[in-house]
């Protein structure tokens, strides 16, 4: 495993609220892309009291090398999870809510049903608006409606990567698909904010992140997100570069030139990073 830079060491104390939100999720017996994902942010956004929660267990159906969720065969949903989670949004007095998941083609709606009853459960329950980022579903044009009839605010689906790196990287996915899924989202009249997210130093070429932001601008996305890729462990993707915190401003600055909305660009940035801000940062730009 390579050394890290100097800008790639974060550390954050334990704390009360740390120590609550860790032991809420344990008792609401939830797990979160925070951990299961092993999230460089996981320590700062527990202390603030947040979590990015994920459904439909802890086993994915595909095994994309840059991602640390365990592959192999997944267990039947579980049908009291959807309550679960929004106690634990209520009792957490989150004003919103960001919810992934692992992919399950293993069902026959993709995990889609699901999905949607979370967000209502969330919504109609707790009165806190829901982020949703979800799987591809296979590019099922039923199962990507079902979620968007729940009615979440931001719709996130992220790319990942550019095209060419997409056999190695993540080889049971699909570029175009993945953009066809954004493109659903997007044409949904009074439908959500559509966002998607990428990763960079795994030997992308500046001209290749620019056409991804292109491609991502005609599919209707209009938030983005860019962060560095860790390597979870030797077995993953190898890191081809650290991409330094200025070269991460560049391309924020280009992506909002380009036409986006919204970019969150930094080493540490992630999907769901700061997500409430990001969203209401839009809402704000939209209503100038």
């Amino acid at each position: 495993m390579p050394q890290y830079p100097d800008w790639l060491k974060k550390r954050v104390p334990e704390s009360e609220q740390t120590a609550r939100v860790r032991g809420l999720l344990q008792d609401c017996r939830l797990s979160t892309v925070c951990r299961e994902a092993r999230c460089p942010n996981q320590g700062e956004c527990f202390a603030d009291g947040t979590a990015t929660f994920m459904i439909l267990g802890e086993v994915c159906s595909r095994n994309c090398r840059f991602c640390a969720v365990s592959p192999g065969q997944p267990q039947s949903p579980d049908p009291d999870e959807p309550r679960r989670l929004a106690e634990a949004v209520r009792r957490m007095e989150l004003e919103y809510a960001v919810v992934t998941s692992v992919t399950r083609d293993d069902l026959p709606d993709g995990g889609s049903g699901h999905f949607a009853e979370v967000v209502r459960r969330i919504q109609d329950g707790t009165g806190a608006e829901a982020e949703v980022l979800t799987p591809d579903f296979e590019g099922g044009r039923e199962d990507v409606e079902r979620v968007l009839q729940a009615d979440p605010r931001v719709f996130n689906h992220n790319v990942e990567t550019v095209p060419r790196l997409y056999p190695e990287v993540r080889s049971d996915a699909d570029y175009g698909r993945s953009l066809g899924v954004l493109q659903m989202a997007a044409a949904r009249e009074d439908g959500p904010l559509v966002k998607s997210g990428l990763m960079v130093g795994l030997g992308e070429t500046q001209e290749e992140l620019l056409q991804v932001f292109e491609d991502l601008l005609d599919a209707g996305c209009r938030m983005l997100t860019i962060g560095q890729y860790l390597r979870p462990t030797e077995d993953h993707y190898p890191i081809d570069r650290f991409v330094r915190p200025e070269q991460f401003e560049q391309l924020r600055d280009e992506a909002l030139r380009m036409g986006f909305d919204a970019v969150a660009s930094g080493p540490f940035v992630r999907s769901s990073y700061r997500a409430a801000r990001m969203a209401d940062a839009v809402a704000g730009r939209r209503a100038d």
